[in-house]
């Protein structure tokens, strides 16, 4: 082997033994403790606005989102993009006014599709016609403001290369930039149980639902930090999903104290996604450029370590 070959086969062995030694020993120590004395930036976004999940008796949409935005007041979050379904007005007219209050409150609103569309499973030409029909009703409650943010449903983004760059393109011509996620403990699987328990008044029941909840949530906090650090050194500035559930609106006051107990700082959406990580949610032609933090680690030959959510707890919950 000639001496490029050979230098070559060091730096394989070199990334190789990164792969393997050194980056979960930089994950697990990042995961670790001292993370609370080390700040960092996170931007709130709630999905499925102004109709998510089951609601428990008594509690209205209304409330819902009234409980949500006090607490954003009192943690003093700034502001917080809530993506709309459109639809939810037609299936529940009750939600009609949740909107209006979340403008109200100094929030804004951007596009999650009207029906919550899979692009994955869906055409391309039907899904952007569904992204359309939830314009007016932004246009009408965001006028003059900044709405052109997308959140894909599902985190579909496209089933094949080819349309995924279609539908990049047809964002990029309506003036559209994609809302990534970099965070998220799949807070949506506590709605349902709660509402189930809460119907059967099993005060019990509800308790573990909140132990559940911020462990999962302060689990996250952990794992997306010591992603960050194996691959940069550095925590980017996180965007986490989240959904407006009468749960979410229950723990949001706990939630958003546990975040600003470790070190959170609450930054808006536009701030977090200046950051290069970010890069890719402003592109149009095809890139291998990821846009999570698990696509990051694969990119670089790392293993993606494992975090653990009680999904199958949750379902049978109350039954």
């Amino acid at each position: 082997m000639d001496i490029e070959g050979r230098k070559g086969a060091a730096r394989r062995a070199r990334a190789g033994l990164w792969a393997r030694r050194i980056a979960p020993l930089v994950f697990a120590a990042a995961a670790g403790a001292g993370h609370a004395a080390t700040p960092v930036k996170m931007a709130l976004t709630f999905d499925d606005l102004p109709t998510h999940s089951a609601l428990p008796p008594g509690v209205s949409r209304i409330d819902v989102a009234g409980r949500l935005l006090a607490a954003f007041h009192d943690a003093g979050t700034g502001p917080v993009y809530g993506f709309i379904n459109g639809v939810g007005e037609e299936r529940e007219p009750d939600s009609v006014g949740v909107l209006s209050l979340w403008r109200a409150a100094g929030h804004p609103l951007a596009n999650h599709t009207w029906s919550h569309m899979n692009l994955n499973t869906n055409s391309l030409a039907d899904w952007e016609a569904d992204l359309v029909r939830d314009e007016p009703l932004l246009e009408k409650h965001m006028a003059g403001q900044d709405w052109r943010w997308l959140r894909y449903p599902f985190l579909s983004e496209g089933e094949t290369p080819d349309k995924r760059v279609a539908a990049r393109e047809a964002l990029k011509a309506r003036g559209y930039r994609i809302a990534s996620v970099t965070m998220s403990f799949g807070d949506y699987a506590w709605n349902e149980p709660y509402a189930r328990c809460m119907t059967k008044g099993d005060a019990a029941a509800v308790a573990v639902l909140e132990a559940s909840y911020l462990k999962a949530a302060k689990d996250s906090l952990d794992y997306s930090r010591g992603l960050s650090a194996a691959l940069y050194g550095r925590d980017i500035p996180y965007v986490l999903l989240m959904h407006a559930g009468a749960f979410d609106a229950r723990m949001a006051p706990r939630l958003l104290k546990l975040y600003r107990d470790n070190g959170v700082t609450f930054v808006s959406l536009e701030e977090a996604e200046r950051d290069k990580f970010y890069a890719p949610d402003f592109k149009t032609q095809a890139t291998s450029a990821p846009t999570t933090l698990e696509e990051a680690m694969k990119a670089k030959g790392l293993a993606v370590p494992k975090l653990d959510l009680p999904f199958a707890d949750l379902d049978k919950m109350c039954r």
